[in-house]
């Protein structure tokens, strides 16, 4: 399957299951599951930061428009879209090794640690940026934090399950031919 369609199908796909299915759950207010912006975390590694930046965009504004909301999650996925590459270049473990794998995986970032962190960085990330654009406001400060916290644990968990289920089989690619 070509990487295109492997993508457009992954992105219908997390978009289905935020729209129908994690946007229904709200527990007391506090915990939004959020697993739409792994389609923004699992694209090439080749991918340029504008391509990423303006994907993320049209991504978070479809999103938006299921919603009714006035470009919130547009603007959280921009700020991961633009946060990626920086990471990426942190947790790769050994130079190059970002084109020997097609997208950030277990496998890619070197072990199930730095992707972890990778994840959840941009997860929390994420989180507070869109809780604070809700909010506009730091408001209650306590209940801000403990939004983004426990939504960022419910998110991070269900980014695991998705690796569980979804195993993306990735080779190392060589550059001989």
């Amino acid at each position: 399957m070509s990487v295109l369609v492997k993508n457009i199908l992954r992105a219908i796909l997390f978009m289905l299951v935020q729209v129908f299915v994690l946007d229904k759950i709200v527990l007391h207010q506090m915990v939004t599951p959020y697993i739409y912006f792994l389609f923004v975390l699992w694209l090439p590694f080749k991918m340029s930061r504008a391509w990423l930046m303006i994907i993320a965009f049209v991504y978070g504004f479809i999103l938006d428009s299921f919603q009714h909301n006035p470009g919130f999650h547009a603007a959280a996925c921009v700020l991961i879209a633009y946060i990626r590459p920086f990471l990426v270049n942190i947790f790769i473990p050994q130079e190059g090794a970002d084109t020997n794998f097609a997208e950030p995986s277990i496998k890619s970032m070197g072990g199930i640690l730095p992707y972890a962190f990778f994840m959840t960085v941009l997860s929390l990330f994420h989180n507070a940026w869109l809780f604070l654009l809700e909010a506009w406001q730091f408001g209650n400060f306590w209940y801000f934090l403990f939004k983004t916290i426990l939504s960022t644990v419910i998110s991070i968990l269900l980014i695991i399950i998705t690796e569980l289920i979804f195993v993306r089989k990735q080779k190392f690619r060589t550059n001989t031919v």
